[in-house]
């Protein structure tokens, strides 16, 4: 019962996750702020499901089949807005896979520390995930300039876009985002591991 109802969170969230993070965030003023935030929501769902279903199975490999969980029902929601008459690259999926892959390879290294995999995995998930979510970022279409082209009443207010001001962030968004994750993701995975012993 425990499994089915966390695969049914998993959906759930995971879905959200895909519907509040449209690529459009990326490209106006809030542009930078967004992805940090965007990259610790991710580092969030990410961290705590996987190891506690990792630390419940014990089996190292759980945590990259949460990860494929996440990665088919983001898949999902993607092709329903798809569905619903939006651009297919104006919606982007977070890229869970590799993280849960290098958070299953701490785990298994260690020969099950929880400790290791609290410190060592979450500071590898908290690490990865932005750079894997930036890079699938720079591989699709730019969805402003395909905004722009879309019909404007078919578009909510809310999703209209904004012209980016060019030079008024300097740091780099992937370092913010790695950053705050990588030392998050340590205290996300201790969340994770306590969930088994409530």
């Amino acid at each position: 019962c425990t499994h089915y109802l966390f695969i049914v969170v998993v959906a759930v969230n995971s879905t959200l996750l895909t519907i509040n993070s449209g690529d459009y965030i990326f490209y106006t003023d809030w542009a930078w702020t967004s992805f940090v935030v965007f990259s610790i929501a991710n580092t969030l769902m990410t961290v705590v499901g996987a190891v506690y279903y990792l630390t419940f199975t014990g089996v190292p490999g759980t945590a990259s089949y949460y990860g494929l969980i996440m990665q088919v029902y983001t898949w999902v929601a993607k092709v329903a807005w798809f569905a619903l008459g939006y651009p297919v690259d104006f919606i982007v999926h977070p890229m869970w896979i590799p993280s849960c892959m290098l958070l299953d390879l701490a785990y298994w290294a260690t020969k099950k520390n929880k400790h290791s995999l609290i410190f060592f995995g979450g500071v590898l998930v908290g690490m990865s995930m932005p750079l894997f979510n930036m890079v699938q970022l720079m591989l699709i279409a730019d969805p402003l300039e395909t905004a722009f082209k879309y019909p404007r009443p078919t578009l909510p207010p809310y999703m209209t876009p904004i012209e980016p001001q060019v030079g008024k962030f300097y740091n780099s968004p992937v370092a913010l985002g790695a950053g705050a994750g990588s030392v998050l993701a340590c205290t996300f995975a201790a969340l994770g591991c306590k969930m088994n012993t409530w």
